[in-house]
């Protein structure tokens, strides 16, 4: 079946490898900005079907069209979990729309924010300033362009409330790889919260043609390190594939969370954030946090089954 249209393509293709026997290819309309950072090579370009988009070591990170639906599912669930969120880490999240969503949460007093790469956080607030929409502004958030690893060890200030993890995937000696080790969840990031304190990690790509890269090993890894761990999903387009998140707590405030009705979900949210602030959400309401938890049967076995720790 072939879809009619009468759109001409300008013969530029952005094509991006979803696994090696799949590819998403979009058509491209500009390269807006092409450069190197220490760490990682950092591309901005814009495409017919998803607009303006992050691009890392050739991976897509966030689209104009979807980021929204990718971190609200990683910020506003975790902080539903707690309830009364007061101090927050974010680990990366070098565009700034992480921080975006944790600072429309009225309780939030302090956000401490680091990413390794100054570079990518500065090019992302000058070239998408959509995403971070007055994040640098808020008198609440403080940033760090650290190692988080290192940086969390050596913290000494207030522990924190929720800590959320934003860092790239884990390949095999990026830079954040160690943020999805066994030690840092048992050692670090558990020390660092507060009691009753909730951690959330992205965690990769969770399609039935791919769970099994990271996201089965990282929930694995999750589970040795923690009570309770609430694998979610989201579909976003721009990847090419449903994304997989864990959420993790040995002891929360609301740990039926996952489990509320919509109506809940949306009084807690309209409470949190003010009606008119959680009306304007993109993505995220009731409906689609329930939708979140419901993982596809496969995964969840191949979830059970997993037995690799990363250490």
């Amino acid at each position: 079946m072939s879809l009619q249209s009468e759109h001409r393509c300008n013969g530029f293709y952005y094509e991006e490898m979803v696994t090696t026997t799949l590819f998403l290819k979009s058509e491209l309309k500009s390269i807006g900005f092409n450069s190197e950072s220490k760490f990682q090579r950092l591309q901005i370009v814009e495409t017919e079907p998803f607009g303006k988009t992050l691009v890392i070591d050739d991976h897509t990170q966030s689209s104009a069209l979807d980021e929204h639906v990718y971190h609200e599912a990683l910020v506003h669930p975790v902080l539903l979990a707690h309830g009364n969120p007061k101090t927050v880490f974010i680990g990366g999240g070098g565009e700034g729309a992480t921080a975006r969503e944790i600072l429309r949460w009225k309780s939030v007093e302090k956000l401490v924010m680091c990413d390794i790469d100054e570079i990518a956080c500065k090019t992302c607030r000058e070239q998408l300033p959509e995403w971070s929409e007055g994040v640098y502004e808020d008198p609440r958030f403080e940033i760090h362009y650290e190692d988080a690893f290192a940086f969390l060890q050596n913290w000494k200030g207030p522990k924190f409330d929720v800590i959320i993890m934003d860092i790239c995937d884990p390949i095999e000696a990026g830079p954040g790889v160690v943020l999805y080790f066994q030690e840092f969840y048992q050692s670090i990031a558990r020390d660092k919260m507060t009691e009753g304190g909730v951690f959330v990690t992205q965690s990769g790509a969770c399609g039935f043609l791919n769970y099994h890269e990271v996201f089965t090993t990282i929930h694995s890894t999750c589970r040795s390190s923690f009570e309770h761990v609430h694998a979610y999903s989201v579909d976003v387009p721009s990847f090419g594939c449903p994304w997989g998140y864990n959420m993790c707590y040995n002891s929360c405030a609301w740990p039926d969370a996952p489990s509320w009705d919509p109506a809940e979900v949306d009084r807690r949210l309209a409470a949190a954030l003010g009606e008119e602030a959680a009306a304007a959400l993109h993505h995220y309401d009731g409906v689609s946090h329930r939708a979140l938890f419901h993982v596809p049967k496969m995964v969840r076995k191949a979830m059970a089954k997993e037995t690799r720790v990363m250490t």
